[in-house]
């Protein structure tokens, strides 16, 4: 197992925390930090020893600290703690940016997952025909769950439980957004405004459900990451560039809602120039100031990639780190 500092672990809160933040704006993935760092692989298959055979026969034997070890437990709570520090200290923060400064943020992220999609399809050693076409395949499947509409549903404590299920396999998915996922099921403001008052019943029901979703999920992403590294991959790569139609910076709202605060939201939006923008929402576009977020996204990955990324792409190396 790989043996870590106390540095290490301040990078690995740092890099939950990088997730967190994301996973809370609609559109962005916490999944697709997680790749840009270099944590992707580690995180899936740490999750899934949770549940797995080899690690479970440690606590039969009411081994704790071997079984801690085999799921690589300190490694999990540094991210997962990174993620909840983000999750109840800024979601206010970017409930209010995304409110006060949206085609900034939107820019921001546009070029951040632009600049991703390159660093995480070179993780692929060699592409061939049937790489491109998984590829190309990712990128449909991105923009069309982009494509669909909001609905309304209800507030009850079992559908907050399947939200939570669903989400969370959104949020590990490089380019999908488990945000957006809640704002297709109608519950990304019902789950923001609980998060920002601490609701705990609500928050708790929710984590029972990602954790249930986690931990079935993450089996299913491991054994295909193992077994069909460069599709998977391709496939995820494809994700995230199909999802920038969500992340585009200027958009026009064809369909309005109002929440529980009685605040009009755009239900429904579609894409427009920034000078298509300005006529429709007569509001300035700030295009040499998205253009400026977008290239600061970019750099952020770049530095990210050339500092701090240190990828995982072999099942031996992975097997090393977890001590399998």
């Amino acid at each position: 197992m790989t043996k870590r500092g106390i540095k290490d672990y301040i990078l690995l809160v740092l890099k939950g925390i990088g997730m967190g933040a994301a996973d809370v704006i609609p559109g962005v993935s916490g999944g697709t930090i997680a790749f840009i760092t270099g944590i992707y692989e580690e995180l899936i298959d740490s999750i899934k020893s949770v549940v797995a055979p080899e690690s479970l026969k440690y606590l039969k034997s009411f081994s704790l600290l071997s079984y801690l070890k085999a799921i690589n437990a300190d490694f999990l709570l540094a991210v997962i703690g990174g993620i909840a520090i983000s999750f109840l200290s800024l979601a206010k923060l970017m409930q209010y940016l995304l409110t006060n400064h949206p085609i900034f943020i939107w820019s921001f992220f546009f070029g951040l997952i632009l600049a991703s999609v390159w660093f995480v399809a070179k993780i692929i050693e060699k592409w061939n025909v049937s790489t491109y076409l998984f590829f190309i395949t990712g990128i449909i499947l991105g923009f069309a769950i982009t494509t669909i509409t909001p609905t309304e549903t209800p507030n009850d404590l079992w559908f907050i439980f399947i939200c939570g299920v669903v989400a969370i396999c959104a949020m590990i998915l490089p380019g999908i957004s488990g945000s957006f996922i809640l704002l297709l099921m109608g519950k990304y403001i019902y789950m923001m405004s609980a998060l920002s008052s601490f609701n705990f019943p609500i928050i708790l029901v929710f984590l029972l459900g990602a954790a249930v979703g986690i931990l079935a999920f993450s089996n299913f992403l491991s054994w295909l990451l193992h077994h069909f590294h460069a599709a998977t991959i391709a496939v995820l790569a494809g994700f995230m560039l199909g999802s920038l139609n969500k992340v585009w910076p200027w958009k026009v709202a064809t369909q309005t809602f109002i929440d529980a605060q009685g605040i009009i939201r755009p239900l429904i939006e579609k894409n427009v120039l920034p000078s298509t923008y300005l006529i429709e929402n007569k509001a300035e576009p700030y295009l040499l100031g998205a253009i400026g977020f977008a290239i600061l996204g970019a750099i952020i990955i770049i530095l990210f990639e050339r500092f701090f990324s240190k990828p995982v792409t072999k099942e031996v190396d992975l097997r090393e780190k977890l001590g399998l």
